[in-house]
């Protein structure tokens, strides 16, 4: 069981590098798909339901410093909420391509008031199918890594490696793209 606990944190935290390497687990033979899937699905909802449940405290002036700093401000800002209220399913599967997408955009549906229960439908019908997809790519991986398969903690720490190193890589994107769009106006 605390393979899977250590899994749920981590795809909290990295969830489509943790759901793949997760997946290869599951085609070696060490975790089982189902539940590895529910995870997927449960991390990435409660992940987009935090970043909903932040926009949409966005409308108290205390939090307004914090969108801006995530690049939910101004115009850009009422630009997104229009977007987001007239066409919440694409700017879901969007987001959920996109991985890097999903912050601004999930802020600004909670800014744009948009009814949470809609917002998760959207997000767990996505998360969902994008979850069996990531899972399915570790699952063709998993027989050909089968040598590290003796213990389900080398996954997992090949799982917490891997994040760090997308993590690291989305970092370094996301800064390199604020610095190019500042002079731009938005």
């Amino acid at each position: 069981m605390q393979p899977y606990l250590v899994l749920a944190l981590l795809m909290l935290l990295e969830g489509p590098a943790t759901t793949v390497a997760a997946g290869s687990m599951v085609g070696a033979g060490v975790l089982a798909l189902l539940p590895v899937w529910l995870l997927a699905v449960s991390a990435d909802v409660v992940g987009d339901s935090l970043l909903f449940a932040l926009g949409r405290s966005g409308r108290h002036g205390r939090m307004l410093p914090l969108l801006a700093r995530l690049g939910v401000s101004g115009a850009r800002a009422a630009r997104l909420r229009k977007d987001v209220r007239r066409r919440l399913p694409r700017v879901v599967v969007g987001a959920k391509l996109v991985d890097i997408g999903a912050v601004p955009a999930f802020l600004a549906a909670g800014l744009a008031g948009v009814p949470y229960r809609r917002f998760v439908g959207w997000v767990a019908f996505t998360s969902s199918a994008r979850a069996a997809v990531l899972v399915a790519l570790g699952l063709l991986a998993g027989p050909h890594i089968s040598g590290i398969a003796s213990s389900p903690w080398a996954f997992v720490s090949l799982s917490a490696a891997l994040g760090v190193g997308v993590l690291a890589v989305s970092f370094v994107a996301k800064r390199l793209f604020s610095l190019r769009t500042r002079g731009v106006p938005q």
